[in-house]
């Protein structure tokens, strides 16, 4: 074998060293402005926060105390029927393209996905305002969590399918070589091989709609008091930090700060619970 002489050796360790800072600094650059924006959210947001602002709801003008207690729960809630819509159709696509999407039918399947991805949020909301709220002739938390769902389809499938199509084709060929159906192996082997990706895939979907307010200004409206009646008017966190943000009132100022920051904390708690469960369930697998 032909000896690599110092002057190579030194050359590539070079190479090697400043394709590693290029790559470290590339990352402190994309977690700086996230450092710094919820750094900023909790300068400003930290100090409104207390017992009141978690468990009551909003109080008139003037009046002290008050919180966003109902618009807490009216996110959960509307993010929760958002995913019961968006997570299976969202899979359902993307395992279809991956799997049996070569033709006309998964190319404008494609086409339509990357179409609504690039579709401006207040664009979506007004629709479902013409197919839902127009035709029931009241705002609902239903309406939109159709119009979060929604926007959550096109993200989900397309993530869905790209991880699927990293899943070695050996994998598929082995369990149809035992004789397992080709449903049965889509979804037992390559879909539970590829489980994390899809996980990803849906809190990327979840981060990106949570707090959108264009939608539900159109949709879901707000709501000054408790609702669970997915039919009526909800409140929303987004929802609530615009109205505070744009009145006069230095005292709802804050408390759109402090709604700030715990809409950001509830994505990262959602989105850290879900990788830290399946990070798990992962590792008793493999045990």
């Amino acid at each position: 074998m032909p000896r690599i002489s110092a002057a190579n050796r030194i050359w590539r360790s070079a190479g090697d060293w400043m394709a590693t800072g290029l790559s470290l600094l590339a990352s402190v650059i994309v977690l700086v402005p996230l450092f710094a924006i919820f750094g900023y959210l909790v300068y400003k947001g930290a100090g409104s926060l207390d017992w009141a602002f978690f468990t009551q709801i909003p109080k008139p003008v003037g009046e002290p105390g008050g919180g966003m207690a109902n618009a807490i729960v009216g996110t959960m809630y509307i993010m929760f029927m958002a995913s019961v819509i968006g997570v299976p159709l969202g899979i359902g696509a993307g395992v279809y393209l991956a799997e049996y999407g070569r033709n006309r039918l998964g190319n404008v399947i494609r086409f339509t996905a990357d179409v609504l991805n690039g579709v401006p949020s207040i664009v979506m909301g007004m629709a479902v305002y013409g197919l839902i709220v127009v035709r029931q002739k009241h705002f609902s938390a239903m309406a939109g969590a159709v119009a979060l769902g929604i926007m959550m389809v096109p993200i989900i499938t397309r993530s869905t399918e790209e991880i699927l199509l990293m899943v070695p084709q050996s994998i598929r060929e082995a369990a149809l070589g035992l004789g397992i159906p080709k449903w049965r192996t889509t979804l037992s082997v390559a879909l539970r091989t590829a489980s994390s990706g899809v996980i990803t895939g849906i809190m990327l979907a979840f981060a990106r709609v949570a707090g959108e307010t264009a939608p539900l200004l159109f949709t879901a409206f707000g709501n000054a008091f408790w609702n669970f009646d997915p039919a009526q008017p909800t409140a929303a966190l987004s929802i609530q930090i615009f109205a505070y943000a744009i009145s006069p009132f230095e005292d709802w100022h804050r408390k759109a700060w402090a709604g700030a920051l715990v809409l950001v904390a509830l994505i990262v708690i959602s989105v850290s619970a879900v990788r830290i469960a399946t990070s798990r369930g992962k590792m008793k697998g493999t045990t």
